[in-house]
């Protein structure tokens, strides 16, 4: 699944490149498995950490990926940092834990539109650390609206690091 970069009032210079989600939420396969694993396990199988990789690999972004990293989440822990970390590694890149959350937000779906999602994660998240120049790989579990990794993007681009590609675990159903 495509994950366009959103481009409204954000500097060239800090957008996001094209990113993937390897499912939509909920559907059968992968969707299913990762719903399973962020509620009933608590950790992704390694069976989801492949696919992640085999996606990784197929679609071949334009610059390769020289490190990966987690949004960070206070509700979900070490959830997403922990199947990021074990993607570095069946990439054969590093993974840093280049951001923090700030302060934590209210969930995207629970805002009234598009403007409200922006605002939502403006300043909720920072660089943590020397961020590298290289090319990153940011994985985040479900994307809602897109404001998130835009966000997270921005930060990192602002940061240092080089081209941010984005990499979902799952969509929701429907994106605004």
């Amino acid at each position: 699944i495509v994950l366009p970069p959103k481009k409204q009032g954000i500097p060239t210079d800090e957008r996001s490149e094209v990113g993937q989600a390897l499912a939509v939420w909920g559907d059968d396969g992968w969707g299913r498995a990762i719903e399973r694993g962020k509620f009933a396990e608590r950790r992704f199988g390694d069976d989801v950490v492949d696919a992640l990789a085999a996606l990784a690999e197929s679609w071949a972004p334009p610059t390769p990926i020289e490190w990966v990293t987690a949004v960070p989440s206070d509700r979900s822990g070490d959830l997403v940092p922990d199947v990021a970390r074990r993607l570095a590694t069946r990439l054969g890149v590093g993974y840093v834990p280049a951001l923090t959350r700030v302060v934590e937000r209210p969930p995207q779906e629970a805002q009234a539109n598009s403007a409200h999602q922006r605002s939502n994660v403006e300043g909720a998240f920072a660089a943590s650390g020397d961020v590298p120049a290289g090319a990153v790989l940011v994985v985040d579990d479900l994307i809602d609206s897109g404001w998130t990794l835009t966000e997270v993007g921005r930060v990192l681009r602002r940061a240092g690091s080089g081209p941010v590609v984005p990499l979902a675990l799952a969509t929701t159903p429907i994106r605004n």
